[in-house]
């Protein structure tokens, strides 16, 4: 019962630390006007099909620090490193998946950056520390935290109008179109359905054409005032980043994150997996086992949603800067900000075992998801794409970053980031792990025919085409 009530005045400590951060949007006075660059515009008046409830305020973000420091901790006695990379390795030599990252930070230090596994079912590559994995949706925590640069040096404002930069942008209702913030891209709050578009991406529609077409979206509510996760519309804020310093979104990345973190391995777009040195196939279920195909390009157009590749020795540097241990490039007011949960997502506490037992509380903030794992703040998002998936996760109290890639569609190694985690803050793990081991057939035989293997695009071998498999990132 006492641990009962700890974790209870946890839980409640770590929201109103959250709630603290928030005030200031929700007291913001709707009497102060958002004043447009140059001449001043005055809002349209609603639209007939705009929502006539309550009247919403101007969100006034502001970078700053929490109200109360979140008291950091050793992990728990019985937090065993060796423990994770040996159940890695059993995830690799079950054949459950071909190759697999992880990349566990605490306190400042690499406690683990290896790869498991190999590259390729038919090569056979051994993965390394510098294997690059496409990181498919954990590439939108790379999107907040370049804003958040912007923002910190007056590029832009998180309240800034989408319109005030892109003047071209369209939703349904012209209310809407003025009212989108910058803010509202970076935490899926822009009134559009979920995933709009992602159905057109896969087809291989123009990432241009369909922001242009989201003009013709229906809309569920007033922008700011409900969640709705995307992938198109979220990539805004590469479009608001050229708009507003002139450069590319890619070229940003690679100056204010990759270069002054250390992040050597990593790169943006299908080109950038494409000439790393050493990087993991994708590989998708065929009847004879592991399929290696070339890259899916579709998701890439997206480069904030899903288009940043790396390894796990990149992937160690971002969790150290993610933790608040490189304030010269990610100060401390920044990452409290990129982390405070601005908007319910209650769905996320389904769905996985891990999930439904552990999570009683689930939020987005600015490129990341914010949740309440058995009474403790836990900072995180997941990504797929067609042959890959992937998990990051920040825990405050602990002062720990794991990040967990691996280059197939197997969910096998999603129960990794739970038990990694119960051992950290003292819980007997669950049977996160305890799957019923997969067929021995697993990986996919070499084919004497090697010129038609789904490596080089052409028709891969009868019985061994999986092509169809897609997964949107997430």
């Amino acid at each position: 019962m006492k641990g009962v009530q700890g974790r209870g005045r946890h839980r409640r400590g770590w929201r109103l630390t959250a709630l603290a951060l928030l005030l200031p949007l929700a007291l913001a006075s709707a009497e102060t006007p958002l004043r447009w660059p140059g001449t001043p515009v005055a809002d349209p008046a609603p639209s007939a099909s705009a929502p006539a409830a309550r009247a919403v305020p101007p969100a006034q973000y502001a970078i700053r620090s929490p109200a109360t420091a979140i008291p950091r901790m050793s992990p728990a006695q019985g937090f065993e490193v060796a423990e994770f990379e040996r159940l890695a390795e059993r995830l690799v030599a079950d054949r459950r998946v071909p190759g697999l990252a992880l990349a566990i930070v605490q306190g400042g230090r690499v406690l683990s950056a290896r790869g498991y596994g190999i590259t390729d079912t038919y090569a056979g590559e051994p993965v390394d520390v510098h294997t690059v994995f496409r990181l498919a949706s954990l590439s939108k925590g790379f999107a907040g935290t370049l804003t958040g640069l912007l923002v910190a040096d007056g590029s832009l404002r998180w309240d800034s109008r989408v319109r005030d930069y892109l003047p071209e942008f369209r939703l349904q209702d012209p209310y809407a179109s003025h009212k989108v913030t910058v803010a509202d891209v970076l935490s899926h709050r822009l009134g559009l359905p979920h995933n709009t578009y992602d159905r057109d991406i896969e087809r291989y529609a123009d990432y241009r054409t369909l922001t242009r077409r989201l003009a013709e979206a229906p809309l569920t509510c007033r922008p700011g005032e409900c969640y709705a996760y995307q992938n198109v519309a979220f990539s805004l804020v590469g479009d608001l980043a050229l708009a507003a310093t002139g450069r590319s979104y890619e070229d940003l990345l690679r100056e204010r994150l990759f270069a002054p973190l250390g992040m050597r391995d990593a790169s943006v777009g299908l080109d950038g997996i494409l000439a790393s040195p050493r990087w993991a196939r994708p590989h998708v279920r065929g009847r004879n086992g592991w399929v290696p195909l070339s890259p899916k390009p579709t998701y890439y157009q997206l480069a904030p949603a899903a288009g940043v590749n790396a390894s796990a020795a990149d992937m160690a540097q971002w969790l150290i800067a993610q933790t608040g241990h490189r304030p010269d490039v990610l100060p401390a007011p920044l990452l409290a900000t990129l982390h405070a949960p601005i908007v319910a997502t209650p769905g996320e506490t389904r769905g996985s075992s891990w999930r439904r037992e552990r999570l009683s509380w689930a939020s987005y903030a600015l490129g990341w998801r914010v949740y309440d794992y058995a009474g403790h703040r836990l900072v995180f998002h997941g990504g797929a794409v067609q042959g890959y998936r992937g998990l990051i996760a920040l825990l405050p109290e602990r002062d720990l970053g794991v990040a967990i890639l691996w280059n197939s569609e197997s969910s096998a190694p999603s129960g990794l980031l739970p038990t990694i985690l119960d051992r950290a803050i003292g819980l007997a793990p669950g049977r996160w792990l305890d799957i019923e081991p997969e067929d021995a057939t697993l990986f996919a035989r070499r084919q004497e025919d090697a010129a038609t293997t789904p490596t080089t695009g052409a028709k891969p071998p009868s019985g061994m085409d999986a092509s169809h498999a897609t997964a949107a990132p997430r």
